[in-house]
Order: C-alpha cells, then sequence, then structure tokens
C-alpha cells in the first residue's frame, strides 16, 4: 500500500512536470493524479511496459498526463511561464 502511494506520488509528479503544472500540485494531488492515472492509463492502453507496485510505468504516465491536462482544462489552471 506504501510502495503504491510512492510510485503514485512519483507519477503524478512526473505528469506535473510533463505539463508544466507540477508547481500548483501539492503531493496529495501528486498521488491522486499518479494512482488516478495509472488506472485511466492502464485501461485504456494496457498493462504493458516496465511495472512497479503493479503499475505499468507508460501508460500510468499517459493516462496521469492527460488527467492532469482534463482536470486543468476544467478547472481553467494555466500554466505559469
Amino acid at each position: 500500500m506504501i510502495w503504491s502511494l510512492i510510485v503514485g506520488a512519483i507519477i503524478g509528479a512526473v505528469a506535473g512536470a510533463i505539463t508544466n503544472r507540477g508547481e500548483s500540485m501539492g503531493w496529495i494531488s501528486n498521488i491522486l493524479a499518479g494512482l488516478i492515472g495509472s488506472a485511466i492509463g492502464q485501461a485504456v492502453l494496457g498493462h504493458w511496459g516496465p511495472t512497479l507496485a503493479d503499475m505499468a510505468i507508460i501508460p500510468s504516465i499517459i493516462g496521469a498526463v492527460v488527467l492532469v491536462l482534463v482536470v486543468s482544462a476544467v478547472l481553467g489552471i494555466r500554466a505559469r511561464n
């Protein structure tokens, strides 16, 4: 359980860094984005590539990036440039 939270936080942080929205997300948001994005990514793209804590890393990151972009668009959050 703890390992899943740690991997979820890392996946969420990577998604925030890719989308330039990492500064506005806290660590709880990173964990949620990582865990929910992982579930979405694996449901849509399948369970392939390297895994950590039973999460396929590449589909999980893609799912988390899509999730962060959708949530940012819905909430109207813009990246700081």
